[in-house]
This record gives C-alpha cells, structure tokens and sequence, in this order.
C-alpha cells in the first residue's frame, strides 16, 4: 500500500511543501528513509515506532520505505515525525480518511504519543496557504503563531491519538482563532521610557535624529555615564511596527525557535544587545544547516553593541554586509541562504582603555600608544556606516538629584514618526531607499543641496576641525534629517553646524 501526507520545512525564514511518501510491503519488516534526511529525522524511526505502539494505534510488521520528496533539499529537525507516523498508519490501511490531500501535518512526537513544539510554524503556515492548503496540523504549543494566518483552517492537537481521531472524524475540534487586529491593539507598550534618564538632553537629541533617519550611532563616554540605559530606550521612540514588519519579525523568531509558545506575533520593535565574546556565526548566523544570527533577530529593531572596541576584528568586520545590503547571505556548499537584517546599529564604547580620557573627574591613566591601539580596533569600513558619534558626559549630581522627569518617549516618537513620513514621500518613487541613512551619493546630490553659508560653513569643518573625508556625507545626510525634524524643506546653516558636532571620532581629538 501507498500513502502520500504533505508535510513542510524552512528554508532561511520561508518554508517549502514537502511531500511524505510512504510505501508499505509484506516482507521482512524494516523502517528506511529517504530523501536527503539529516540525524535527527533518521532518529525518528525509534521515537515513530514507539509513539504508535503506546498511542495504542496497530504498528504493522511490514517493510516501510518513506521518501522525503523533493530529495534533493536537505531535511532536517524533528517536524517529520507526526506526517510519517499518519503516512504508515495510512499505507498499513489502520487510517481512513479524506484529509491527506488537503492538510500539512508536522510536529515532534515523543515515546509515548505526545506532540512537542516545532519551529517556524508560521513560514510553514504562509507557505501552506500560498499552496491552496485547507488546514495545518500540528502541536498545540505551536498553533498560536500559525493562527495568525488569515484564510487557512489551524488545529493545535497534543497527541498522535487525538490527530488519528480528528482526521477519522472521531472528534469535532475547531480551527483555532488569533484575532491579528486585537493582538495589535498592544502594539509598542514599552516599559522603558526615556523620561527615566536624567540629564543627557544632547544624547536624547542624537537618538531621535538618529531614529528618524534611520542612522546608526555610536556613544563615546566613561563607564557610568548611562549609555547601556539610553540605547534600551531607543525602541520606544522608533515608528510603530507595520502589520507586514511584524510578520517577518515573527518569521525569523520562529524559524530560529526563540519565539514565546504563547505569542502569536512579535508587536514591539526587538532589541538585541550580545556580548562581546559573541562568535561571528552567533552575531551573523550560520552553522552547518544555517540559522540567522543576532543581526537577523534584531531585524526592524535595534543591535546594541556594548564596548565595541572590546568585540572581535572579525566579529566587526563581517557586520559590514548587512549594514550595506540589510541582509546576510550565508553559503554552503550544498545551498545558499538569505536572513533579512535591517536593523539600526547602536554602540556604545570608553574613549579610552580606562575609560577617563575625556572625563573631568577622573585622571585618564592611558598613554598615547594605548589610547591610539584601543581606537584602532574598530576599523575604518565601519566607522564610515556610522553616522553619528556623540559623546556621553558623566552625570553630574544635580542633575540625578533632580525631581524633574524628562521628555517621554511617546512625545519624542511622535516627531520621529512626522520626520520618516516626509522621507517616505521624497523617497517614493527611489528603489529601496526609505530613509535618509540609506542615501547614496547621487541622492545626496539631490536631496542635500546647501546654501552658500552652509557650505562655507562645511568646508571650514572639514579643514579646521581635521574631518576625514568619509565625515562629509555623513554630515550632510544628518543635516537633511535634522531639517526633517524641523519641517524644513532645505538645509540651513544651523542644520549643518549641528550635524558637524556628531562626527566626534572623525575629531584630531583620537587621530594624533
């Protein structure tokens, strides 16, 4: 006897149909499959076998042949259990039912019959759609996220027992519902609040200019001075995330099995802060079957990188990519795959190796050589995709002694958001570029124009002050983000002076 169940697998954060063959023979009983299956599928011959037997379900003493097609895309992961226990239940003819042509079936199934959670339950149930699927079953633990899924019917099951029984028609189960426009009724609640930090109003300007136009920053100042504080805060003044943003958060969270069981969709912007031992394969994704890294999990968000000088040459280096493309392509020898990773860098570092060098308070301890060495380790190439350095003074008394509250970020986001609608209309008809930080040269021409006085005012910048040459389109896409904030449609002289004051790295202060 033959059966066929349609099952699913991820490829990067999208799935493709997967078809599970099976073929039941009288002969010497045996249990083989094929079809390009990595270990852990190979496994699920023992825990199928045992599920069936103690779900009390008959386990014929035939020779089963399953096939994974199509063969030639690697299957790995336990997902394949519940379709290939269905599919021998079927070709042993202890399983009748209607249900197999219209239905993708996956899910982990322990000894004793019970399902377990799988990943990328929501790539599998868009691409089950897509397909012209009627249902999707699988874990219970996992129907959350794939509910979201408007147009496809999704049942949560938690046994092999209760699969069998619903596909018979022995039980009445209903699809399960997520109501997306409720879920996104709490979108952006954030606990943290810039209206928590005291002082620092020049740092607080530089985030939102840096989150209205979408530019990376880096914050330079001694340990202390609040800069881990301020970047957790920057997801609250970032725009709302879109229905469709939100989604493809979702899909990587889900693919990589780091998402909550009782989430259906991520609604707040993420916000990813590794430490500096990170490898480059955990910051940029990878492994032998590739899985995204932390710049894909902070796609749409933020990735904070705490003491930047401290991470690795080659850690930093590979974060060149993505900042330039928004995302990472990881090859093998056998596939080639792409992890979105559209993030907005933030890093924060000591401006020397003891941290005091632009401290009043404290006595920098450091030499020249030192202070020259610690500057080094973070390269030119990088540097130039940051746009925007500023620098974190230690907070005086006074200022964290004071009753006062600062600005909250509802109020602060609401100029970011009005900022990024005025890019969304210049940038309209642009191929993908959205905001001022994705400018490249020819829209800087278009876009950047300055007047005499502020152009006179930039070229004494570049000359007096000993600015590098990459500092100059830095400043003046800062500029236009600046007059963004302002409703300004041209760049006037004070846009640009203060631009200039956020290149502090590009200084003679650290080149000597």
């Amino acid at each position: 006897m033959f059966s066929k169940v349609y099952s699913s697998a991820t490829f990067g954060i999208d799935a493709v149909i997967i078809g599970v063959e099976t073929n039941a023979e009288k002969q010497i009983p045996g249990f083989i499959i094929v079809g390009l299956p990595d270990s852990a599928v190979k496994e699920s011959r023992e825990r199928v076998s045992a599920a069936i037997k103690n779900s009390g379900l008959p386990f014929a003493l035939r020779k089963f042949t399953v096939n994974l097609a199509p063969a030639d895309i690697k299957k790995e992961g336990s997902a394949f259990d519940l379709p290939i226990a269905v599919g021998i239940l079927a070709a042993s003819d202890s399983l009748n039912t209607s249900f197999l042509e219209s239905s993708i079936i996956l899910g982990e199934l322990s000894l004793d019959g019970s399902l377990r959670r799988i990943k990328g339950a929501l790539s599998i149930t868009v691409e089950a759609k897509k397909n012209g699927f009627k249902r999707i079953i699988l874990p219970a633990d996992s129907a959350k996220e794939a509910s979201i899924v408007e147009g496809i019917e999704v049942y949560g099951m938690q046994s092999l027992r209760e699969v069998v029984n619903f596909l018979e028609g022995k039980e009445n189960l209903q699809p399960i519902f997520t109501d997306k426009d409720e879920v996104f009724s709490g979108v952006n609640t954030y606990h943290l609040n810039f209206s928590d930090v005291k002082g620092q109003e020049n740092v607080k300007r530089a985030l939102e200019i840096a989150a209205s136009g979408g530019h990376n920053i880096l914050m330079i100042g001694p340990p202390g001075s609040g800069k881990t504080m301020l970047a957790k805060r920057i997801p609250s003044i970032l725009p709302p995330l879109s229905f469709e943003e939100a989604l493809e958060t979702t899909k990587i969270h889900s693919v990589a099995g780091i998402l909550a069981k009782d989430k259906a969709l991520i609604t707040e912007r993420p916000y990813r802060s590794p430490h500096h031992t990170v490898s480059d394969a955990a910051l940029i994704g990878g492994g032998t079957f590739p899985r995204p890294g932390e710049v894909s999990f902070a796609h749409h968000g933020v990735l904070f990188l705490d003491e930047l000088p401290e991470f690795k040459k080659n850690v930093l280096e590979v974060l060149r990519q993505p900042l330039e493309d928004y995302k990472v392509t990881i090859s093998r020898s056998k596939m080639s795959l792409e992890f979105p990773a559209n993030f907005m860098l933030a890093a924060a570092m000591n401006p020397c190796p003891c941290g005091y060098y632009t401290d009043p308070n404290h006595e920098c301890t450091c030499t020249v050589g030192m202070i020259q060495k610690y500057m080094s380790k973070i390269s030119g190439p990088l540097l130039d995709r940051i746009d925007i350095h500023i620098e974190v003074p230690a907070v005086q008394y006074k200022e964290l002694s004071s009753e006062l509250r600062g600005e909250s970020s509802a109020d602060i986001r609401k100029r970011v958001v009005a900022a990024r609608e005025t890019q969304h209309i210049r940038f309209k008809d642009e191929s993908f570029i959205f905001n001022n930080a994705d400018m490249g040269s020819k829209e800087i021409r278009k876009y950047c124009k300055l007047n005499q006085q502020g152009a006179e005012l930039l070229k004494m910048a570049m000359t007096k002050l000993g600015f590098s040459a990459r500092a100059y389109d830095r400043i003046l896409k800062v500029s236009r983000t600046i007059a963004d904030l302002e409703n300004e449609e041209n760049i006037l002289p004070q846009h640009v002076s203060e631009a200039i004051q956020y290149r502090s790295l590009d200084r003679e202060l650290w080149n000597h």
